[in-house]
């Protein structure tokens, strides 16, 4: 709290509702910068704002796009960039954008959205629904954009007054492609000093978010195996070496991993969820292969587990006197790291949250095994990411991600505006004087 007698903070307007912007204009007490979240906030629920993300929304919605092909959602951010007047980089990892708010100069803050869609077929019946066969945004991506795109309009309108410089990361293929990876090798983010990210949630009620520090959640990592052996007819197998028994035989082992090897308070999960072999019913096939994934909360686990799968797999295999090669194809599916929360932005998003919305709608966000790209952004400088509550009961049920029946709860929008706005300002403000013994080395360009 000790940064909040350094703020520059925003003037109170007597209509919010009526304008359009904020300007910073004194230092303000513990009391009155109570007031900037929610200031935030009732100018992302403006009408006209409202409307405009949610068009923004449904257009994406409609033209959902891959990782790494989402080069239609990229124009669309750019025009809107271009109509607001914010510079910007593109293309970053192929179809990413990243834009520029304030001075130019330290400190640098980041938000990001993750842009794609996924590959499946959308089953919710409405007006908007996915235009594209086979694919659809059943993970809130669009929602993700459509906000962004309002705090940037909302932070482009008091530009002048900005402490800093807001970064907006409008990332591709989160699902699965390493876009935050790519991003980041691109060199284009050398200079932040943190970043936030949100998701949507149809677990939280609307107008509370889901939150805590340190590890949320595990590492990843992706793994398939062949296990050779010979063939022959399924009558005679004397006669063959069975990679269906072997690779059965490696199956069960592998759960060994978890519940002999681990200590049950270190969550880790190994999960075969690929076997294929063969292709008739009297015929013992030559080779056999299997794949999954597997997760951990620390380093030191995912690198244990990850070696442990490899001797299971060879030395069982040969047991049953096969061959085995196993492959983690990086270069494909990196590994994710652990999305591990800062503890200082955690305080910081406390606060904000806690002025929004109220401390009693903060949930404690529990440890998942998911995976999320973001962690490559938290691992290379502070990171914060976040749920955002949208269930409504009175709109029905709202299914979880990556289901055909996926739904975004519009109303939802404003708080993540607000929130995304709130976060990068008041970060701003509070780092804005340490950032003057810094090296100014950055973003010369703008």
């Amino acid at each position: 709290m000790g940064f909040l007698n350094w703020v520059v903070a925003f003037s109170i307007l007597c209509n919010f509702l009526a304008t359009s912007t904020l300007s910073i204009s004194s230092f303000l007490s513990k009391e009155e910068l109570a007031n900037i979240s929610v200031n935030f906030l009732n100018l992302a629920k403006r009408p006209d704002l409202f409307d405009w993300i949610v068009r923004i929304r449904r257009t994406i919605h409609e033209n959902p796009e891959l990782g790494f092909e989402e080069f239609e959602t990229s124009k669309l951010i750019r025009n809107e960039l271009d109509k607001m007047g914010i510079f910007y980089k593109y293309p970053v990892a192929v179809t990413g954008v990243v834009g520029f708010i304030g001075t130019g100069k330290p400190p640098f803050v980041a938000l990001r959205a993750d842009m794609d869609a996924l590959a499946m077929q959308e089953e919710v019946d409405w007006e908007h629904k996915s235009k594209i066969p086979g694919k659809m945004h059943a993970c809130g991506h669009d929602a993700h954009v459509a906000m962004l795109l309002g705090a940037a309009k909302i932070l482009q309108e008091q530009r002048d007054d900005l402490q800093g410089t807001v970064l907006l990361v409008f990332q591709p293929a989160e699902e699965g492609g390493g876009g935050a990876k790519k991003m980041l090798e691109s060199g284009i983010l050398d200079n932040v000093d943190a970043i936030f990210g949100l998701h949507v949630s149809p677990i939280s009620p609307i107008g509370t978010v889901a939150a805590s520090s340190g590890p949320i959640m595990a590492g990843s990592g992706f793994f398939e195996a062949v296990i050779k052996g010979k063939g022959g007819h399924a009558a005679i197998p004397q006669h063959t070496i069975d990679p269906i028994l072997a690779a059965s035989n490696i199956i069960v082992s592998l759960q060994h991993l978890v519940s002999r090897e681990t200590d049950p308070l270190d969550s880790q999960v190994v999960t075969v969820a690929k076997f294929k072999g063969g292709g008739a019913f009297n015929v013992i096939p030559d080779s056999v292969s299997i794949g999954g994934t597997f997760r951990a909360f620390s380093k030191e686990s995912f690198t244990q587990i990850k070696q442990r799968i490899v001797e299971v797999i060879t030395r069982q295999a040969a047991v049953q006197r096969c061959n085995a090669t196993v492959d983690f194809d990086t270069k494909k599916r990196p590994f994710y790291p652990v999305t591990v929360n800062n503890k200082a932005l955690h305080e910081q998003f406390r606060n904000v949250a806690g002025q929004m919305l109220g401390t009693d709608k903060i949930i404690e966000m529990k440890p998942t095994m998911g995976t999320e790209d973001f962690s490559f952004f938290a691992e290379a400088f502070p990171g914060y990411f976040y749920l955002l509550g949208m269930v409504d009961e009175t709109k029905g049920r709202f299914e979880s991600g990556h289901s055909p029946f996926y739904r975004v709860n519009e109303d939802a929008l404003p708080y993540g505006i607000a929130l995304h706005a709130s976060l990068a300002t008041t970060y701003l403000l509070e780092h804005q004087l340490k950032s003057t013994t810094r090296d100014q080395n950055a973003h010369d360009e703008l």
